[in-house]
C-alpha cells in the first residue's frame, strides 16, 4: 500500500522516423499525446490527456523534455 515508488525506465521510439506531438482539439480542447511520422505525418495516438498529470507521465516515459502542439 505505501510502497516504494518504482522508477520506470525511458521507452525508446524511432526518433528518426517519429516526433512526439500533442494533437489539441480547437473545438472542445481535447488533447492526446502521440507520435507523428515525419515523412507521411500519420499520427500514432499514445494517451489522451485529461490534466498535467498525464502529460508529465507521457513526457517522462519516452524522456522527451519539450512537446509540439498540433491542430
Amino acid at each position: 500500500m505505501f510502497g516504494k515508488k518504482k522508477k520506470t525506465a525511458v521507452v525508446e521510439y524511432d526518433k528518426e522516423n517519429w516526433k512526439p506531438v500533442l494533437k489539441c482539439s480547437i473545438c472542445n480542447g481535447e488533447q492526446v499525446a502521440g507520435f507523428q511520422n515525419i515523412h507521411t505525418g500519420e499520427f500514432r495516438e499514445e494517451i489522451l490527456i485529461k490534466g498535467v498529470r498525464e502529460l508529465e507521465a507521457f513526457q517522462e516515459k519516452y524522456g522527451i523534455a519539450q512537446i509540439r502542439k498540433i491542430y
